[in-house]
């Protein structure tokens, strides 16, 4: 493979082809149009990660409404997480959880046993979440709060833990449980904040990153949303709380009276010069109620939500017609997010054509889609897929996410740095790594005992008439594909199931093998056919879009 060309293909977006020169719809209003497997992939490749033919199949029946009933209902609470190959924990053996157990400083490696148990605890919630918006949106909430070198997995499951509970919740409740979480304490030195030395870090984060945004620099130390002020008197009301962890391996936040600031704080023209007064444990809600009595927060998660869902372009026309009306509907329902992202997930706008295929897949929603897709089985048994999920974990930090260790607190660069922004996530280095596990997955490994292999001869089994290579390699395009392919790149592959010499070869090899599908010899060449189909089918540029 040509990865020059691969990458330069890919960055394009859409594989190079010339988007419709008609008008791109740019309303929230209803979509009313057709609703077929393309819509369906799209829809559930942007919101779940569950892209099974199943699924797809089951959306295109059910419509779009049923279909967005399914990925907003609620999700029950998980289970805690458990130890899966750390048998040296006095506190919780192997097969219970570890999460308000104490933490004993003498043994070696507890504490990154336990980390790589929420590591794939969390990932487990991700890829068992079915048709539901739940999974994206706990992986949106983490890297819009973004955190990094938390050392105490306790702390991080009660951080985690908050995305879970409110994936599609309430911002305002999040941003509150987040501001008193013992992980964002350490983080943002929130531990440090004291009525004698003042720290900013979290008060400047709550503001530029986590809720209004800083806008456009105005003058000195002013912008357009607060000012250096805010920023100081922010972090004087938020004063006198730290982490703490009891003998019985609770944790929290512990709000400690006498390093709390009690005298009245000002706050600018930016927020109408608003005193805040001393609250006590519970000022720093009044602070984050006065912050949220500004609209502009709902149009800064708007577009947050439009980055992740819809793409990063976000022009004059996309702020006046998507932003401004989601962002009314987020404020008229007091920051309930769920109301505001259904109508955006089924308006003409979401639902256009054109946003097919325009983003790359990040590493976790590859990771899924190519196991989900192919229809990996994976384990029924707990500890194996533990294992298995922190395989996957360790797979995807290679490729840039690697939970709980998020590089920045602005989270990853694919989220907010343009002009580039998904492109981050095709490098040569990751390009690579992606075209070895599929060659893994195609070839068959063992992974704690299990062996993880794409059943080929299985997967194209269900394939009416698949001893036609034109419609196997029409129908695998269409369920691994939300955009469609060449006719070049279609002529090469069949090149690969014919050795280039016509139609029949396959079809021919393909009928012997089902009159005679004991036959060890039959099977194998089959099967090699369709290696060589499915390594240059995954790798496609079209397989890393979504």
């Amino acid at each position: 493979m040509n990865k020059r060309k691969f990458l330069q293909t890919i960055a394009g977006g859409r594989s190079g082809e010339e988007l419709s020169s008609s008008p791109i719809m740019t309303s929230l209003s209803p979509y009313m149009g057709p609703w077929e497997k393309a819509n369906a992939m799209h829809l559930l490749t942007r919101c779940s990660f569950a892209q099974t033919r199943e699924n797809i199949e089951q959306s295109v029946n059910e419509g779009l409404e049923l279909t967005l009933d399914r990925l907003f209902e609620p999700k029950p609470e998980a289970d805690l997480p458990v130890h899966y190959q750390f048998e040296n924990d006095s506190n919780a053996p192997l097969g219970e959880t570890w999460v308000n157990k104490p933490t004993n400083p003498e043994i070696n490696n507890l504490l990154n046993a336990r980390r790589r148990s929420l590591r794939a605890w969390f990932i487990g919630l991700m890829k068992n979440g079915g048709v539901s918006l739940h999974g994206k949106m706990m992986l949106f909430w983490h890297e819009h709060f973004a955190l990094g070198d938390i050392n105490r997995a306790q702390y991080l499951f009660h951080y985690l833990n908050i995305f879970e509970r409110h994936s599609l919740g309430n911002f305002k409740t999040i941003t509150e449980e987040i501001t008193i979480n013992p992980a964002m304490l350490i983080f943002l030195n929130g531990d440090e904040n004291t009525k004698e030395s003042p720290n900013e870090n979290y008060a400047r984060e709550l503001l530029e990153l986590f809720t209004i945004g800083r806008g456009d620099d105005l003058g000195d130390g002013d912008y357009t949303n607060y000012t250096e002020q805010d920023v100081f008197a922010i972090a004087r009301a938020l004063t006198g709380y730290r982490q703490f962890t009891n003998a019985q391996g609770e944790v929290g936040g512990l709000f400690i009276e006498n390093r709390h600031d009690t005298d009245i704080k000002e706050l600018s023209h930016r927020f109408e010069n608003q005193i805040i007064e001393n609250g006590g444990d519970q000022e720093y809600k009044t602070v984050i109620d006065i912050i949220f009595q500004k609209q502009e927060v709902a149009r800064f998660i708007s577009r947050q939500l439009h980055i992740w869902f819809v793409g990063a372009d976000i022009n004059e026309q996309v702020e006046a017609n998507i932003i401004e009306p989601m962002s009314q509907i987020i404020f008229d329902n007091n920051f309930e997010i769920a109301p505001a992202l259904r109508t955006l997930l089924r308006s003409d706008y979401f639902n256009s054509t054109e946003r097919h295929g325009c983003m790359i897949n990040s590493p976790i929603d590859y990771l899924f889609k190519l196991m989900n897709v192919m229809e990996v089985d994976s384990p029924n048994d707990l500890i194996e897929q533990y294992q298995e999920w922190n395989t996957i974990s360790l797979a995807s930090s290679d490729q840039g996410i690697f939970v709980t260790e998020i590089p920045s607190v602005a989270g990853w660069k694919a989220y907010y740095q343009a002009p580039l922004f998904y492109k981050f996530w095709i490098s040569s280095v990751t390009l690579t790594t992606r075209e070895t596990i599929i060659d893994r997955f195609i070839q068959g490994f063992n992974n704690g005992g299990n062996t993880f292999k794409f059943e080929l001869i299985d997967f194209v089994a269900s394939i009416e008439n698949a001893a036609d290579p034109n419609i196997l390699i029409s129908s695998l395009s269409d369920s691994l594909m939300v955009i469609g392919l060449s006719q070049n790149q279609i002529d090469s592959l069949k090149i690969i199931l014919t050795n280039d010499i016509g139609d029949f070869v396959w079809t021919n090899d393909y009928e012997a093998f089902l009159d005679d599908p004991t036959d060890n010899g039959k099977r194998q060449i089959i099967e090699n056919r369709l290696k060589g189909l499915f390594t240059s089918l995954l790798k496609m540029p079209e397989f890393y879009l979504h």
